[in-house]
């Protein structure tokens, strides 16, 4: 009789990271030193969301490690954003996600008209 063996078939989230960073490390190797620390950066960014990564997953691996790495380059700009409009002499133009402006922003262009 055959014993069947239940277990994961997806392995987690910071393995999944681990697997990657090593097989890029080749083309990471011929980026420039200052491209080395942005990209080591991004792959970092995926493992702080390593809860949301367990359940996330997707049978291509790398679907799960590209929709964290734009998860977190859009939390990065949404946290700049927000300091620039906390503090707008540092920046010219003030606008939104995407580059849309605020809702305040608009409200106040149409009373100038």
């Amino acid at each position: 009789m055959r014993e069947l063996v239940m277990g994961r078939t997806i392995p987690s989230w910071r393995i999944i990271v681990e697997q990657k960073m090593a097989e890029l490390s080749r083309f990471k190797q011929f980026l420039r030193p200052e491209d080395r620390a942005v990209f080591d950066d991004l792959l970092t960014q995926c493992k702080l969301f390593a809860a949301g990564g367990e359940v996330f997953t997707s049978p291509v691996k790398e679907v799960s490690l590209l929709f964290w790495m734009v998860f977190a380059q859009h939390k990065k700009l949404t946290e700049l954003e927000k300091r620039l409009n906390e503090n707008p002499r540092l920046a010219s133009r003030q606008s939104g996600p995407c580059g849309r402006r605020n809702r305040e922003d608009d409200q106040q262009h149409d009373g100038d008209g």
